[in-house]
């Protein structure tokens, strides 16, 4: 690597306060959005607004910011905002014509994503529309997701592998009696880059196979945690509920149908890197186009997936920094009260009281003084670890 090379590299990584400054800065606006989008899930709100909504906030807080920059930088949605209910897994982001509204019990998901500069930062959350504790199957899927994403936290860390966490995810999802569920991949991400080629499977297996890596100090990665009452395996049940898409740049199909060259031309321009909803593009021409442009591998679809009816999917997707002095986890949404408690399988609980942030030196004294107020030693201290705040 030529030493410009080098300098760009690091220019890009989070050896640079400015990259770590768009990461976080991202996080904000992502994580605030999530509450706009949290405050607008009430009984018999169109689902199709409430995603409107929550990429509205977005493009307006990134609007406004550095817009005196000498070159110009993208910002704004990630991903776009999906609102997916009980049994469906995720990637629910109607179009604008559709009618679905949520009603009183629904398990919903938020799933949404901000970037500054093309640092991204997604997250991911699940809530149920109803006052007081959540009980039963509902506590259990949601508690089964946010132990497992605590885990996966503690445990994506320099050193350590990406099959460490895929096995132990599925461990925390069966204390639960809940699946991890299939196809859901963990990615590291880089400038533009939402899908990096580091993977965390959620499940392992014999057709879904990735290179075994290790996690790396300086490096990003979105974590995302489904679990599901069922059997974990979910089922495409209508391709036509597909909206959202992300640009393959590799691909250079020359296509035949004119709404499709129209199509793809109006994505160059306006999505040239992150993944869209079909909401954005014109409608008509658009469902004209999108079909030749997925068939070609022009785009990559994001499929709505379902697990049977009476199953509940819960997801808690975080974004984490692996910083040199430990893990900053920048994007998370505390849970409702949930009736499950914490397993107690000694090996789960061992995960758990593992630090996130490396410990400094100093007296001990010092050291025991200080954990209860924000220090390595208290895990519960860590401001993102809100689901063991929530459980009590």
């Amino acid at each position: 690597m030529s030493s410009d090379d080098e300098r760009d590299e690091k220019e890009l990584s989070l050896t640079s306060p400015e990259v770590v400054t768009k990461y976080k800065s991202a996080a904000e606006i992502v994580n605030k959005a999530l509450q706009v989008v949290l405050a607008e899930c009430k009984p018999k709100a169109k689902i199709v607004d409430i995603c409107e909504k929550g990429d509205a906030f977005i493009k307006e807080q990134t609007s406004s910011m550095y817009k005196n920059a000498k070159k110009k930088i993208e910002r704004g949605v990630a991903f776009p905002t999906c609102i997916s209910v009980n049994n469906t897994v995720g990637h629910f982001s109607p179009l604008a014509s559709d009618e679905s509204v949520l009603e009183d019990g629904d398990m919903v998901k938020i799933d949404m994503g901000c970037h500054i500069d093309g640092f991204i930062a997604l997250v991911g959350h699940t809530h149920v529309l109803q006052e007081g504790t959540v009980t039963g199957r509902k506590s259990d899927v949601i508690r089964a997701a946010s132990d497992a994403a605590d885990v996966a936290l503690r445990l994506v860390r320099p050193g350590k592998k990406n099959t460490d966490v895929t096995e132990a995810i599925q461990k925390v999802a069966a204390a639960y009696d809940c699946k991890i569920v299939e196809g859901v991949l963990s990615h590291q991400m880089k400038q533009h880059v939402i899908d990096g080629n580091k993977v965390v499977l959620s499940v392992s297996s014999p057709e879904t196979t990735v290179d075994e890596v290790e996690f790396e100090e300086n490096e990003v990665y979105a974590i995302d945690i489904v679990a599901s009452t069922g059997d974990g395996k979910p089922k495409l049940l209508d391709e036509k509920q597909t909206t959202i898409y992300k640009k393959d740049e590799s691909v250079n199909y020359q296509l035949k149908m004119k709404a499709s060259r129209f199509i793809i031309s109006e994505i160059k321009q306006n999505f040239p890197r992150m993944p869209f909803t079909a909401r954005s593009l014109e409608e008509k021409r658009a469902r004209l186009g999108l079909v030749e442009c997925v068939n070609h591998g022009h785009l990559q679809p994001y499929p709505v997936l379902y697990e049977k009816p009476g199953d509940f999917v819960a997801q808690i997707k975080f974004t984490v920094l692996l910083m040199p002095n430990g893990s900053d986890r920048i994007t998370s949404h505390e849970l409702q009260k949930l009736e499950t408690k914490t397993s107690e399988d000694p090996e789960i609980k061992g995960w758990l009281a593992l630090g996130i942030k490396k410990k400094k030196g100093g007296g001990k004294k010092k050291k025991a003084k200080k954990a209860g107020e924000k220090g390595e030693a208290s895990t519960e201290a860590e401001p993102m670890d809100a689901s063991s705040n929530a459980q009590e």
